[in-house]
Formats: C-alpha cells, structure tokens, sequence
C-alpha cells in the first residue's frame, strides 16, 4: 500500500516497482489470449497498462487485495483491444495437429469401417482427450468470410452474413480451455464427457463407478466454478 500511494502521487520509482513485483500475475493472464490476433509483445504492454490502471485507481477501501482487484482490470484491458482487432485466429501447432488427426480419421475410417474414438486418436497421438476435441472445435472454420458466392453479383460470403460480434465468446472459449485442463482427472472427465462426447448422467456415471446422483451434483458444482471463473 506505501508502494500504491507513492505511485499515484507521481512517484515513477514506485510504479515501475509495483510493475516488475507484478510481471508474473499480467503473464498468468496473458496466457489465456497467446492465440489472438495480437503479439506477445503487445499483450505485455496491454497487461501493464491494465496493471497501471488498476495501480491508480486502487482504494483499501474496496476491501479486496490489489492483486484480486487488479486481475479484471488488466483482462478487460486485453478484452477491449481484442474486440478493436478482429477474431481470434487459430495458432498453427493447433492446425498443424488438426490436419494430422484428419488424415489419421481418414485412414481408420478405411481400415475398420468406422470414425475413430476421441480416446483413439488421443491414444494414437499421446495427448489428453480433451486437447482433441479442442484441435477439432477450434478448426470447424468456414471458407473465407471474402470468398465470392456470386460470380455475377461479385457478392461475397460475408455481405450475407448478419453482423453480430462473437469475439467474446471465443475469448471466453479461450479461457474455459485453460479452466478445464486444470481441474483435477474426475470433474475434467465429467464435462469431457458430458458435454463433448454427449453421453447421459447415467452413462457418466456407470464409466466412473459412481451413483448418477453423484455424478449430477459433481456436474453441477463443475459448471458452477466455471461459470464463476468466466464471468471474474
């Protein structure tokens, strides 16, 4: 708090300490927007001025830790800069992956009559099952929004397309991606299944071992947090 009250009255040597005493917590965060349309780079400084913001607006009055109260700040910073510079791209390991797990369904599909399993073609890869649903979500891309439709209008796929601003939502896809892969195997298991792999409670539940009961109030308290993590 001496720091913080120095900064705001100027002092530059305190800023500039409370800037580098907080570097990992604007790394923490920046995390989540790496695949975006802007640079690493530019997303430290978006941080900082996130940061800076919070540092000179700050109140222990607010009763929260300046951390907690800096966090949204410096988030939104990043939110507000994303919505000015378009949609969030996919990275190319994350294409790269999705064209081997193409041509590996095509394969299996040939050779056994049928679609490979998520937890096949993890098994094949040797990564996490949900890291291949999220390779196969985050690649469903249409063609170019400025591909022509119409030849002889020269009208592109984009002028008939409703203008609603989604970029929001794939920030939010963003983060749940880094939510969901810290949770502990269980509740990780649950939303796999249950919301990517379309099984029931009770199919849940006899793969787990568990009542459905069990698995539904599990389920409830998981979307719970997640909710709760998205909307902080």
């Amino acid at each position: 708090m001496r720091l913080i009250k120095l900064a705001q009255q100027g002092d530059e040597m305190a800023k500039s300490t409370i800037l580098a005493e907080n570097m990992p917590l604007i790394k923490s965060i920046i995390r989540r927007y790496r695949n975006t349309v802007i640079e690493y780079d530019d997303l430290i400084q978006l941080g900082s001025y996130g940061l800076y913001k919070a540092m000179m607006n700050f109140n222990p009055d607010f009763g929260v830790r300046f951390s907690t109260y800096a966090v949204p700040m410096i988030s939104g910073e990043i939110k507000r800069q994303i919505r000015d510079d378009g949609p969030v791209k996919v990275s190319r390991s994350t294409k790269t992956l999705a064209l081997l797990i193409n041509k590996f369904t095509d394969t299996f599909r040939g050779e056994n009559g049928r679609e490979p399993t998520i937890d096949e073609i993890a098994e094949h890869f040797k990564i996490d099952p949900y890291e291949v649903v999220f390779t196969m979500d985050s690649t469903h891309m249409p063609v170019s929004l400025y591909e022509k439709f119409d030849d002889d209008s020269g009208a592109y796929l984009i002028d008939n397309i409703k203008t609603v601003d989604k970029t929001e939502d794939l920030i939010d896809r963003i983060m749940l991606k880094d939510l969901i892969q810290n949770l502990d195997e269980r509740d990780k298991k649950i939303i796999l299944l249950r919301y990517y792999r379309d099984k029931t409670q009770s199919e849940v539940a006899e793969i787990l071992g568990v009542s459905q009961v069990q698995v539904s109030r599990l389920e409830s308290k998981i979307l719970s947090f997640l909710k709760t993590k998205l909307t902080t």
